[in-house]
């Protein structure tokens, strides 16, 4: 490809990516509301910019073929503090995909979706949504637009709803959840090299045994995880065991189901295991 845009390229996701995406075009375009970082990519340019403000996003977008949108505020907020950027961030990605005829939208998308459905009701990617908190629902809004852009105007996405992306796996809900960094990259890899997408919602979760959710619907992806978080499972399964009448373990959104809306997840996922960044 000549160009591929990555927003949020300054979060820890983004910056796993970033090498990947170099290799994938001529010219990476790298933004995040915060950074440079101090070395860039040989074909990478960095452009500081608020997702929120569409005559800063837009430009962007010019001659690439693919966003990667990974930019926003990633916990939960009081809505009027996401409103900006992880809402009306996303139509403005969507917006400008648009006008600049780019064909496809890879978004990061997250298990908060569909938090609020029970760990052990085995969804796949046609369960409803059932968002645990504002930054969940503006998650379902994300998905939605892409739908009606995709349906209505023939701009393709590809909604990666991720779990929980680290290093390692951090805690016990984390043999389920796990992502890993290589399968990260696999899967916005594949979102990227597929022909043909449509609009497609795929979970972002390694090859777990104790996988909660099923992409058997999307294999067309060719995703195939390399990664299996029970190899931490002696080690995990030693700390304290989860209380299954606890919503935080026992529904998908881990701590985001049981916080009251507006008041931060990640706080309580930091209480479960120390570093753990749930999500995106």
């Amino acid at each position: 490809m000549k160009k591929i845009v990555l927003t949020g390229a300054h979060g820890a996701l983004g910056t796993v990516l970033r090498g990947p995406l170099s290799r994938m075009a001529d010219t990476l375009l790298s933004t995040d509301i915060a950074g440079p970082p101090k070395t860039l990519m040989d074909n990478e340019t960095w452009v500081h910019a608020d997702l929120s403000d569409y005559a800063q996003i837009a430009p962007l977008l010019e001659g690439a073929e693919m966003v990667v949108h990974f930019g926003a505020i990633v916990d939960e907020k009081p809505f009027e503090e996401l409103l900006g950027p992880n809402f009306v961030g996303a139509y403005n990605i969507w917006e400008a995909a648009h006008q600049h005829g780019l064909r496809r939208v890879v978004y990061a998308s997250s298990i908060h979706a569909v938090g609020l459905w029970e760990t052990n009701a085995g969804i796949d990617t046609e369960a409803p949504q059932r968002p645990d908190t504002f930054y969940g629902l503006a998650k379902c809004f994300a998905e939605d637009l892409g739908r009606m852009y995709w349906e209505k105007r023939g701009l393709e996405a590809v909604c990666l709803r991720i779990l929980s992306c680290t290093p390692e796996p951090q805690n016990a809900r984390a043999l389920g959840t796990w992502l890993s960094h290589r399968d990260l990259v696999q899967l916005v890899t594949r979102a990227i090299e597929t022909p043909q997408t449509g609009f497609t919602v795929a979970f972002g979760v390694s090859g777990n045994d104790r996988a909660p959710v099923s992409n058997a619907r999307v294999p067309f992806l060719g995703y195939r995880p390399k990664d299996n978080a029970e190899n931490w499972a002696p080690s995990l399964l030693a700390m304290a065991r989860p209380d299954p009448m606890d919503p935080a373990q026992a529904c998908l959104g881990g701590p985001f189901a049981s916080v009251p809306l507006g008041e931060s997840g990640v706080a309580g996922i930091r209480a479960m295991s120390t570093g753990e960044r749930d999500g995106t």
